[in-house]
């Protein structure tokens, strides 16, 4: 699934070419994705202006002078930037034409969204109950501690959880776990002040880097499949197990959360 930084980079690659101009078509060949596309969305965005774009969270937001076009990007959707008479291939589902270049969304599985609000974003459904962003300074080390009190879930599944914080998929949990010598197990709860205080800073670095990185996917939006993937990076225990600790030279060690994998140095962190 695209985390954070693959969707940033996504807004960033596909906002030079669409942003500030004007709709004009509108093409639903498959309505059916986790929701189903509005029908008369065609009517809607016609003729008007596309603003800017936005994220929240995984959420890409389109801004219009009437609203917002929301699209997830779900497990295996993508963007690219294509001309008005390229023709689809299979599972290209929906098309937003702007005077001869055409916003393209791509979807084999299905489970992304497009929808439409003419409501204030911040209280649509899907965003009103998400925590903050992981790269502002309202995701402080005094936040999380307050948020953790009391908390029996273990640490890896509380900074996943999007009520806390957006977008801190599995990899980059993995990475910031390790990089503060917190073992994924251990209850949030029990993570000490100072420790949140080093996890806050290594969330924060190993996101940016990877959003930076993913620049020099940016080139792939435009004819290409629109799919920045997870970004060619120095991962020190996320697909790693059975490797050497790039620390302390220790086997490292795989385990299940939540039906996820996490990856880590039983000598690094404690």
């Amino acid at each position: 699934m695209p985390e954070l930084p693959e969707v940033e980079t996504t807004r960033r690659g596909i906002s030079p070419h669409v942003k500030g101009k004007r709709v004009s078509s509108v093409t639903i060949r498959q309505a059916s994705l986790r929701w189903p596309i509005p029908t008369n969305l065609e009517a809607t965005l016609l003729r008007h202006k596309l603003i800017d774009i936005h994220r929240r969270g995984k959420y890409l937001l389109f801004e219009f002078t009437h609203g917002h076009l929301l699209i997830h990007l779900g497990m295996s959707g993508s963007l690219r930037i294509v001309g008005d008479k390229e023709l689809p291939q299979k599972h290209d589902h929906f098309d937003i034409c702007f005077s001869g270049t055409c916003l393209r969304y791509h979807d084999p599985r299905r489970f992304g969204a497009i929808l439409w609000t003419s409501d204030a974003i911040e209280s649509h459904r899907l965003l009103s109950h998400l925590g903050p962003e992981p790269l502002t300074d309202e995701f402080s080390s005094e936040y999380i501690f307050k948020q953790s009190r009391k908390r029996t879930k273990d640490i890896k599944s509380f900074i996943m959880d999007s009520h806390i914080v957006v977008g801190v998929g599995n990899i980059y949990a993995n990475e910031a776990l390790f990089s503060s010598g917190i073992r994924p197990t251990k209850a949030a709860g029990k993570v000490t002040a100072k420790q949140y205080a080093l996890l806050v800073d290594e969330i924060k670095i190993v996101l940016q880097r990877s959003i930076t990185q993913g620049g020099t996917t940016l080139r792939d939006f435009v004819g290409g499949d629109g799919k920045p993937g997870y970004f060619v990076q120095q991962l020190n225990v996320y697909g790693r197990k059975g490797q050497p600790c790039v620390i302390c030279a220790k086997p490292l060690k795989e385990i299940r959360q939540s039906q996820r994998s996490s990856v880590y140095c039983t000598g690094c962190q404690k």
